[in-house]
């Protein structure tokens, strides 16, 4: 399989299949969509630059709306729910065929929602108690959130250093000038971000830019990592 170029997902994947999936994307949009109608065009301006990934979030009234169309009508991407705060909206993403859950912050019934329906969850910790409050429920691979404002890359390798078996997706000010420094840590399974389709292009249909600006986060991906940089 070539770099940033993943198989089309199953229908309901398993944790290590989405897994899989984002490690060889490695950068996850996270998209904030008003009209449900622009859903499918930005599906595949995404795809077409090279990122069929998407985190769906619940801040709009239509982003249950845009899930469901992406997964009916784009189903080679894979698809899941952002900002996840409830079990009500865990189901509902769920319902919509959301292949995936994240949350802003470690919500134990969030959690043991998804994990009971076995739904890839992906929570957001920021302190080692939250981190091992996701290890007591079996969860080693988490949101890390905010990114920047928490620290950056230099806070999140020293949070992660007690934690070997964890893996982090950072969230939360990253960009496309410094995502190369959280993806060249080895504890970094994929980062979150939105600049490659902000809210405000998605509103004036600005797909075109969308998947340039994606072709240009998976290249930028594509670049060796600094020296040292993965410690």
């Amino acid at each position: 399989m070539t770099a940033n170029a993943i198989s089309s997902p199953s229908l309901h994947p398993s944790r290590a299949e989405v897994l899989t999936q984002l490690r060889v994307t490695r950068i996850v949009p996270v998209i904030v969509i008003d009209d449900p109608a622009d859903a499918v065009p930005l599906a595949t301006a995404l795809s077409d630059g090279g990122l069929p990934c998407a985190e769906i979030t619940f801040r709009t009234a239509g982003a249950l709306e845009a899930l469901r169309r992406i997964r009916d009508e784009r189903p080679a991407m894979l698809a899941g729910a952002g900002t996840v705060l409830t079990p009500k909206q865990a189901a509902d993403a769920r319902a919509a065929g959301a292949q995936f859950v994240v949350a802003p912050g470690f919500s134990p019934a969030v959690v043991d929602y998804c994990v009971e329906h076995d739904i890839p969850v992906f929570p957001g910790v920021c302190t080692p108690t939250e981190i091992e409050a996701a290890l007591e429920r079996g969860l080693d691979v988490l949101k890390f959130f905010p990114a920047e404002p928490m620290g950056g890359i230099n806070f999140l390798k020293a949070i992660a250093a007690p934690y070997v078996g964890v893996k982090f997706m950072p969230t939360g000010g990253v960009n496309a000038a410094n995502v190369m420094s959280y993806l060249a840590f080895n504890r970094v399974v994929a980062c979150g971000g939105s600049w490659m389709a902000p809210s405000d292009w998605i509103a004036a249909k600005q797909f075109d830019r969308v998947r340039a600006e994606a072709a240009s986060a998976v290249a930028a991906t594509r670049e060796p990592a600094p020296a040292g940089a993965t410690r």
